[in-house]
C-alpha cells in the first residue's frame, strides 16, 4: 500500500542489461524546463537562406560547456551536437571504462554512470552561470548499437534545425 507522502516509483528509461560506464556512444537529448524556448532560435526559410541557428546568450553558454567537456572528462568527446531553442542532441563517446569514481567517490552504477555524470555536470555548470535552473530535470539518452545507427543519429542532429518546426519538440514560447 503506498502511503499518500510518498513518491511514484519512476520507470527507468534505461537499458538494463547495459553497462553505462563501458566505452560507447551515447545519443544524448537534454531539455528545458517548461521546454522553454531559451537556448537558440531558428532563422531563415530553407530555401536559400537557412535555416540556421542563432545562440542566444543561454545557448553560448551551453556551447562553451559542452566544447570543454574534454577539459572535465578525459575520457569523453562530444563527437556532434546541435543547440536547438528548448533542447540540446548530442553524440557523446565514452572512450574508455573509468575503474573507479573520481577522488575516490564509489564506483559508478547505472545511476551515477558516466553518462549521468555528464549530464549532471554540464546542468550544473550551466545553471550556475545562468543563475537559474533552466533544465528539466530528466533527460533522455540512446545507446548507439552500431555504425548505420550512430549515422541514423548523427544525420538526425545534422538535420534538426531544418526540421524544427515539424519537431515533436517544436514549441513557440
Amino acid at each position: 500500500m503506498e502511503h499518500k507522502n510518498e513518491l511514484p516509483k519512476r520507470k527507468t528509461m534505461r537499458m538494463i542489461s547495459h553497462d553505462y560506464n563501458s566505452t560507447g556512444v551515447y545519443f544524448i537529448t537534454i531539455c528545458t524546463k517548461s521546454r522553454r524556448c531559451l537556448l537558440s532560435r531558428v532563422v531563415g526559410t530553407g530555401v536559400l537562406d537557412g535555416p540556421r541557428l542563432v545562440l542566444t546568450a543561454y545557448g553560448e553558454i551551453a556551447s562553451k560547456y559542452i566544447q570543454q567537456i574534454s577539459d572535465f572528462y578525459e575520457n569523453l568527446s562530444v563527437e556532434q551536437y546541435v543547440i536547438m531553442p528548448n533542447h540540446i542532441h548530442l553524440l557523446l563517446f565514452v572512450k574508455n571504462s573509468p575503474v573507479g569514481g573520481p577522488s575516490g567517490t564509489p564506483v559508478p552504477t547505472v545511476q551515477n554512470s558516466i553518462v549521468a555524470r555528464f549530464v549532471s555536470t554540464f546542468k550544473r555548470f550551466c545553471n550556475k552561470e545562468y543563475g537559474e535552473n533552466i533544465w528539466q530535470s530528466r533527460s533522455f539518452d540512446h545507446v548507439i548499437r552500431d555504425r548505420e545507427d550512430y549515422n541514423a543519429r548523427a544525420k538526425y542532429i545534422h538535420d534538426n534545425p531544418a526540421r524544427w518546426y515539424y519537431d515533436e519538440l517544436y514549441s513557440e514560447e
